[in-house]
């Protein structure tokens, strides 16, 4: 069943636009229940369709010809190629004509978008991507991880608060645990910004467990890491380059030998279950916190579930008014 809900999708954005975008939109209409609103060329949209038995009931097209590729400069979604698909969506999310806009397109432009065009929470000083990536208990939000290379200790601050509210009210953790990125647990570790935003989590009303250091965040030892946008995106990455090497390592191990061929047999189950926990496409995308209107940033590559997905936390962020919590949190 359908429910009032609207989510702008920019089905020219990442690398597998339009028809893996098509797709999950397509699959989050059956599975989730909301309406989408595409932007793109229409003509294409509905050829790509066509051509793949892909349903475009409850979705409507605003047809734009231009598309932001990945080499565009981030502030032309609001100048040069402000009539792409993602100028377009950003637009139509700031004037009210969707409750969230998803894109899997240029990440810089965006957030300049997020912020320049849809606007910040009143108070709020930069946004910041913040993806859900997964520990030995479960996931935990990594913010920043990319938006904002230099900051200040008060952004740090505003960060972890935007975070254990989305935490708390998207992703059902209750009283979530907050960490800062550190290179030693003792409080005097790290440069003058580590040290002062240590202070600041320390005397707040958060769930501030103390400084984590890089290797105990697999681990699972909270919920929420707080870093600058340099830091955070290279935990990002370095967690991602793991992953994918280990499991190749994984997989060439059963696939060398017939005696590994059999035990993978044996573990298939297991393996697959690792394979999903650790798979970027189970989280969908990560929210730009701090926009004042839903905006969601999918991985480039994104496949069909990842958008299904995305558009799945899109739908839970909107329901839980979490902007509106992230505000009166922010007071």
């Amino acid at each position: 069943m359908v429910i009032d809900m609207k989510i702008i999708v920019d089905a020219f954005g990442g690398d597998n636009a339009p028809l893996e975008i098509i797709k999950g939109c397509a699959e989050a209409v059956a599975e989730h229940g909301v309406d989408i609103l595409l932007t793109g060329k229409e003509t294409t949209i509905r050829e790509v369709a066509a051509q793949n038995g892909v349903s475009l009931e409850h979705m409507e097209i605003e047809d734009c010809d231009e598309v932001l590729t990945m080499y565009d400069a981030a502030d032309s979604v609001l100048k040069a190629k402000k009539n792409s698909s993602m100028g377009v969506g950003l637009r139509l999310l700031s004037e009210g004509r969707g409750d969230a806009f998803i894109s899997a397109g240029n990440s810089g432009a965006l957030c300049v978008g997020a912020t320049l065009g849809v606007k910040r929470i009143k108070g709020i000083k930069r946004p910041a991507f913040a993806p859900v990536m997964p520990s030995a208990t479960g996931f935990f939000m990594l913010i920043d991880g990319g938006a904002n290379v230099d900051c200040r200790p008060e952004m740090l601050h505003q960060f972890a608060v935007m975070a254990s509210v989305y935490m708390e009210k998207v992703m059902k953790v209750q009283n979530p645990r907050v960490g800062l990125a550190n290179v030693g647990t003792e409080d005097h570790k790290g440069t003058e910004l580590y040290r002062e935003t240590y202070q600041i989590l320390k005397n707040s009303n958060l769930n501030f467990i103390g400084n984590v250091e890089g290797r105990d965040i697999p681990a699972g030892v909270c919920d929420v890491v707080v870093c600058d946008g340099f830091t955070g995106n290279m935990i990002l990455k370095t967690y991602e380059g793991v992953a994918a090497v280990l499991m190749k390592e994984i997989k060439d191990m059963f696939a060398g030998s017939t005696k590994g061929k059999m035990a993978a047999l044996l573990l298939m189950k297991n393996l697959k279950s690792m394979k999903t926990r650790f798979d970027y496409n189970t989280y969908g995308g990560a929210p730009i916190l701090g926009s004042s209107k839903p905006v969601f940033k999918a991985h480039g590559d994104a496949k069909a579930r990842t958008i299904k997905n995305a558009i799945g936390l899109c739908k839970d962020y909107v329901a839980a008014k979490a902007i509106d919590e992230i505000a009166s949190a922010l007071k």
